[in-house]
Order: structure tokens, then C-alpha cells, then sequence
């Protein structure tokens, strides 16, 4: 089995479910006691947290940096556990010789395996708003649109000032799930929970009405294949 090098803490309640969907699909895959071989560098979220002020440099060199940590402690492959820092997943793949899982490209594969060219994307603003996310889905044949102004504020508000803090308020599902109704009504096939905390506050169940792509669960299962594969 090979070793999963996890750069979490962004934030840690989404960090949580990666180390518990790692070690289960394994167990599920393997029995016995078998779980995941993990080394996991969790940062401090205030010291990562994006803003328009962000220099992006900056935190690709301090990202970059943890990743070589994590390779040279045995990692065999990296993983960013959160959707916006995939902004800056080719500076830290550059610095590293081992593969880093993006969570864009495994995405599209999800996307791609149920025949869907368009899809709603939820994320933070930066997720939302950059070319980083969108442009690496449209090279796989998938566009994506997002929420209007008003909607993407509350997105990215509720991520950082509940989601990330573990509050999860049905008031909040119910606006979420509003939106997704109106990504749909805009000709959306499906939706990309694309922050690792959505997944937390709304799930497939609570939305059967389209297929919901929940990328901590997409990334995490990425990271298993790999750890198992013979490659």
C-alpha cells in the first residue's frame, strides 16, 4: 500500500472527513484491519485563508514547501484537501516528484462517467470567480456556471463563517438548495459541491432532483485507488 500525503487544515473540518473516507473505503476494499497509510501536515487556517488581498506566490512557495515535506517523510502522492488551493496545484506539483491527485481533473472524470457537459459549480469566491476551476473543466469538455453575485456571496460567507466552523443550520441548506434549483433552471445537468465543507451541510439526499458531485469524497476516493494500485 502506498502512503497518502494529506496538506489539511483548510479547514480542519473538512481535513476530518478526508482521514475518515480514506481509512473506510480501505477497510471496505481490503477488510481485516487495514486502513490508510496517511502523514498529514494540518496548517493553520487563518494563515491560508484566501482573500482578494492574497499573495498567491506566496502561498504556492509556503504550499510547495509542506509538499516536499511530505514527500521526503514518504508520502507517495499529494493531495491539497481543499478546492480553491488546486489555484495553485501546478507550482506545487512543479516542486514535487511524486503525483499530486487534483481535484479538478478527478472531478471531470465523475462528470465525464455520467455523459454531463454542463454542470453548476458552488464553491468559495475565489473558486467561483477565478479561470483556475472553470478553464481546467472546459479542457475536459465541461462548462460550468455559477451562482449570481448575491448568490455567490452567500456561498462563500456560509463557508467561512459557519461551514469551516463546523455550524451546519438548515436555514443555510435551504438557501443552498435554492440555488441549486436555479443553477438547474439555467440548464446546469448536475452541480459541483466544490469546497470540502458543502458536502457536510447538503448531501445527495437531500437534493435527488440532479447528480451532485461531492469533491471530498471524488479526491479521497482518487487517493485510495492510487494507495492500491500497482503503478
Amino acid at each position: 500500500m502506498k502512503t497518502i500525503g494529506l496538506i489539511g487544515g483548510t479547514s480542519w473540518v473538512s481535513t476530518v472527513e478526508y482521514y475518515r473516507i480514506i481509512n473506510q473505503l480501505i477497510y471496505e476494499k481490503l477488510g481485516g484491519m487495514n486502513s490508510g497509510k496517511i502523514l498529514l501536515y494540518s496548517v493553520n487556517h487563518e494563515e491560508f485563508k484566501p482573500s482578494d488581498n492574497t499573495d498567491w506566490k506566496a502561498m504556492a512557495g509556503k504550499l510547495a514547501t509542506i509538499a516536499r515535506n511530505l514527500e521526503n517523510a514518504g508520502a507517495d502522492c499529494i493531495l491539497l484537501c481543499a478546492n480553491t488551493k488546486h489555484k495553485m496545484a501546478e507550482e506545487v506539483q512543479a516542486a514535487i516528484g511524486v503525483p499530486l491527485i487534483h481535484v479538478i481533473d478527478e472531478t471531470a472524470r465523475a462528470i465525464k462517467s455520467k455523459g454531463l457537459k454542463k454542470v453548476g459549480l458552488l464553491g468559495t469566491r475565489i473558486t467561483m470567480e477565478h479561470d483556475f476551476y472553470k478553464d481546467r473543466l472546459l479542457k475536459q469538455g465541461i462548462e460550468s456556471i455559477v451562482p449570481d453575485a448575491e448568490g455567490r456571496d452567500l456561498i462563500h460567507s456560509s463557508i467561512f463563517h459557519e461551514l469551516s466552523k463546523g455550524v451546519l443550520k438548515k436555514e443555510t441548506k435551504e438557501k443552498f438548495i435554492r440555488l441549486l434549483d436555479k443553477l438547474m433552471e439555467q440548464g446546469a445537468e448536475g452541480i459541483i459541491l466544490g469546497c470540502t465543507e458543502i458536502p457536510l451541510l447538503i448531501q445527495q439526499e437531500d437534493y435527488p432532483a440532479a447528480p451532485l458531485f461531492d469533491t471530498t469524497l471524488i479526491h479521497a476516493g482518487a487517493a485510495v485507488d492510487f494507495a492500491l494500485s500497482n503503478h
